[in-house]
């Protein structure tokens, strides 16, 4: 037992994917916290899923809405798999719908009391002990009396902590100096603020979250990017990724006999591999002798391409003798191909780690780190490769990545959006002219761990496939 162990802040987990490691833990327990953003940036959601996710676990919730109504919430989430209804059915989610006559409040016949009696009977018959108000906004937009507006909002805040509920407010973002002067009460009474916003970076929309402030908690500063997709909102805090890498393991064989000779017997499972080189040297012919290999002997592929369709694949590699398509029809190769520009980095990151967890594939081929640029911004792509090597090394997965260059004149050329520091072993492909010809040649420029080749070979490609020569030069 640590003598003097100080006090830690108790907790209500989201179990929104991500947020809650970057609220080490959750939101704080019986106390109130405040989202705001502009339209679209996901306020309403963020609310909803946190009271649908304890509901499914059996602890109850309520949902307050000042602008949505029951209906439209329950058609909407369907899109994402949720369906409320048996929720609301079984007592554990109750959507109340807080319309006030605008009448009601000019005349002053409306009080903020009326509304927290109706609330108070609902949490004691539920027995909840969360509760989400949406679009708080509204009513202070309505009341239009800054005084009135902070008592009201004050008595709200103070009879929420008697009745040890831990609350959720959503309210939109100012829009100017004048509206954020209204807003200031709500900054320094909420506990928790979390702000987000929905921006366009490089012709892509973003979605991005950051946790102003946590009194009496520690919390992740930085801006984290999050999608909003069946099964809901994940975060992807790629500044929290922990290095809990595997260690490097049992050696696959590259396809080729003599690569593998060059590299020390083969690629090594958790390793990343780069391969690297301008345009025709043969980085996808290198890539598909792997995979067919692999798959011949039981591994599992999973193809994330940027680059080619499935059918212009397949096709194209038939010419150097190799066919993909046995191992897509016995589900040992799947391949994930989308446009770079189709979506934000973080819609295709989902897509990668969703595919991952599905398959449980034990080599991941990816093409090509060059490619991923397109998706926004270079620093979008960065995350992007940051996450998806990550993860493949803490599940000892094998991942093979192809990487464009212009030159080689040195290593971020080379390595591709600086990446360089995950990467365990860089093939580098080059086309040189001798005598009016272009002959290819292949260079082990990195192997971790591995006593491996340090020349320059010549390889050919032909209908039979990649045949490295033996002979350095």
């Amino acid at each position: 037992m640590i003598e003097n162990q100080l006090p830690t802040l108790s907790k209500c987990p989201t179990q929104i994917e991500g947020l809650d490691m970057i609220l080490k833990g959750g939101l704080p327990s019986e106390r109130t916290s405040l989202i705001i953003g502009g339209p679209g940036s996901g306020k309403s959601l963020f609310g909803l899923e946190f009271l649908y996710r304890a509901a499914l676990d059996g602890e109850p919730g309520i949902f307050i809405s000042f602008e949505e109504r029951a209906p439209d919430l329950r058609t909407n989430t369907r899109t994402l798999g949720w369906d409320l209804a048996p929720l609301e059915q079984n007592g554990k989610l109750f959507l109340f719908e807080a319309r006030i006559d605008p009448k009601a409040i000019v005349t002053g016949e409306f009080g903020i009391q009326s509304f927290l009696a109706i609330l108070y009977h609902k949490i004691k018959a539920m027995g909840a002990k969360r509760v989400a108000i949406d679009a708080i906004d509204v009513l202070m937009r309505l009341i239009n009396d800054e005084r009135r507006e902070q008592n009201e909002l004050l008595a709200l805040h103070q009879w929420l902590s008697e009745q040890e509920v831990t609350a959720l407010l959503t309210v939109k973002a100012p829009r100017d100096a004048a509206h954020a002067r209204h807003y200031e009460f709500l900054d320094y009474m909420a506990d928790c603020i979390i702000h987000l916003d929905n921006r366009m970076l490089g012709q892509l929309s973003t979605r991005r979250l950051r946790v102003i402030k946590y009194r009496g908690s520690g919390f992740g500063s930085n801006e984290y990017p999050f999608v909003i997709e069946p099964p809901g909102i994940t975060l992807l805090p790629i500044s929290d990724i922990g290095l809990s890498h595997q260690a490097l393991g049992e050696r696959i064989s590259t396809g080729l006999v003599e690569l593998d000779e060059l590299i020390g017997g083969g690629f090594r499972r958790a390793s990343s591999v780069l391969i690297t080189g301008a345009t025709g040297c043969g980085k996808t012919t290198l890539c598909s002798a792997f995979t067919h290999a692999a798959c011949a002997s039981g591994e599992k592929v999973l193809c994330l391409n940027f680059e080619e369709s499935e059918a212009a694949l397949i096709s194209a590699m038939l010419s150097s003798g190799t066919d993909l398509s046995p191992a897509i029809a016995n589900g040992k190769l799947r391949l994930l191909t989308a446009m770079p520009e189709a979506m934000g980095a973080e819609q295709h990151l989902i897509r990668a780690l969703i595919a991952i967890k599905q398959m449980q594939p034990s080599c991941v081929v990816l093409e090509s780190a060059s490619a991923c640029s397109r998706m926004g911004t270079k620093q979008a792509a960065f995350e992007y490769l940051m996450r998806v090597i990550n993860t493949c090394k803490e599940l000892g997965i094998i991942i093979l990545i192809t990487n464009q260059t212009a030159g080689l004149s040195n290593l971020d050329e080379i390595s591709g959006i600086g990446i360089s520091s995950l990467i365990d072993s860089v093939i580098q492909l080059r086309l040189v002219e001798d005598a009016g010809v272009m002959q290819r040649k292949l260079l082990v420029v990195k192997s971790r761990g591995s006593v491996h080749s340090h020349r320059h070979h010549d390889f050919h490609i032909s209908d039979q496939g990649i045949n490295i020569l033996q002979e350095n030069v």
